[in-house]
């Protein structure tokens, strides 16, 4: 069963009333009428990042792959979503030029920082790849988990391309940060979601076999060493596109 059309019908629809709301907002309508409307910010976020994209694949194949627990892979989510939609915002507020615009199927991008993000990305892979065949394992180092959820983010939001850029250009960009911070905090929920059910799968296979500590420290390697090649793969597979 197909449910991108119904999540993308969806967030229409919801993109829409907030630029209703921000247009009523512009012309002199109070915080009122928006405040009530915000906290659906937080379930188009959620849809929103259902659909494909936002990271998730990258994500769950990193978490898989790395020995964090849930707190800190719930941490890496949280500068994922927090990034992905923030650095929306600097763009707009700051290097509007930086974006090309076109139509809402074909949303608005940031050459420049998506090239960037799949680079860094990339080489990530390839340390965690290199890592997984040295002979003397390695600790995992401490901010090795928010590298990667920073440098994933780095790819803006569109849908928050939009919202920012309608908001500014009704000169009310406040009401765009607002309709942000909520939408941020719907796209952490689903990255949650993704990222607890990876470690919940990663610890259960452990689980298994944590009685045989060769086949464990062997499979470890091999997970490893997969997260990281799919890394690299995502990375040159999308500079190429």
């Amino acid at each position: 069963m197909n449910l991108l059309p119904d999540i993308v019908g969806f967030q229409r629809a919801v993109y829409l009333a907030f630029a209703e709301h921000i247009k009523a907002f512009a012309d002199g309508g109070g915080w009122g009428a928006l405040l009530f409307y915000l906290p659906m910010g937080i379930l188009f976020g959620a849809t929103h990042a259902l659909a494909p994209g936002h990271s998730k694949t990258i994500l769950a194949t990193y978490l898989a792959g790395s020995p964090l627990g849930i707190l800190r892979g719930l941490a890496v989510s949280l500068v994922l979503s927090f990034t992905h939609v923030t650095m929306s915002v600097l763009i707009v507020l700051l290097a509007l030029p930086l974006v090309s615009f076109s139509s809402f199927a074909n949303p608005g991008r940031a050459p420049v920082l998506e090239d960037l993000s799949r680079g860094l990305l990339g080489l990530i892979g390839l340390w965690m790849l290199y890592r997984a065949f040295r002979r003397k394992p390695q600790s995992h180092r401490e901010g090795e988990g928010f590298a990667v959820g920073f440098t994933a983010g780095l790819i803006p939001c569109p849908l928050t391309l939009f919202v920012m850029t309608f908001a500014v250009t009704r000169g009310v960009p406040e009401a765009g940060v607002a309709f942000a911070v909520v939408m941020m905090l719907g796209v952490a929920l689903t990255l949650s979601v993704v990222a607890v059910a990876s470690i919940l799968f990663r610890n259960g296979m452990i689980h298994l076999l944590e009685s045989r500590a060769t086949l464990l420290e062997l499979l470890s390697r091999v997970v490893e060493a997969a997260a990281g090649s799919i890394l690299m793969l995502i990375a040159v597979r999308e500079m190429l596109a």
